[in-house]
């Protein structure tokens, strides 16, 4: 009985650890704040950007149905195909889940590709995570939005 009274002492003697929790109003900046920045890298064919902002096992499925990885989605910015000269995000929503967050909205791009040019709307779901001290995109999910 004397060792549980120690215990339970012993623990009580212990100081509190401070909790490092972050705030949540700020991840939300912080991770819009990204959100554009990818957008700016996809319209400026800044693989940097990429490569900075995109987890190690991204994944984006695109309005095609197929998935294309972080190596494969950075050499497509690489390449300049399709060229971006508007992409936009807006009327984002965004969920928040301790070291995940999901954003959903719509994004607007215009450009060329194949020579062709195009304009489109998609509906959009990026899937956040925070890992050593900074949010990085790990998946992103697109379908094409039909003309009304």
């Amino acid at each position: 009985m004397k060792a549980v009274h120690w215990c339970v002492a012993a623990a009580l003697a212990v100081p509190a650890l401070p909790v490092l929790a972050r705030d949540a109003a700020q991840d939300r900046h912080d991770i819009l704040e990204t959100e554009t920045a990818l957008c700016e890298a996809f319209e400026n064919g800044d693989a940097d950007t990429l490569r900075a902002l995109l987890d190690e096992r991204f994944v984006l499925t695109g309005s095609n149905g197929i998935p294309a990885d972080r190596a494969q989605t950075i050499a497509e910015v690489e390449s300049g195909e399709p060229a971006y000269d508007v992409f936009r995000n807006h009327g984002q929503t965004f969920h928040l889940y301790g070291d995940a967050a999901v954003v959903i909205g719509i994004t607007s791009v215009e450009g060329k590709a194949g020579g062709e040019a195009f304009a489109a709307d998609f509906q959009f779901t990026d899937t956040w995570v925070y890992r050593d001290g900074r949010w990085l995109l790990a998946a992103s999910h697109a379908t094409r939005v039909s003309a009304p």
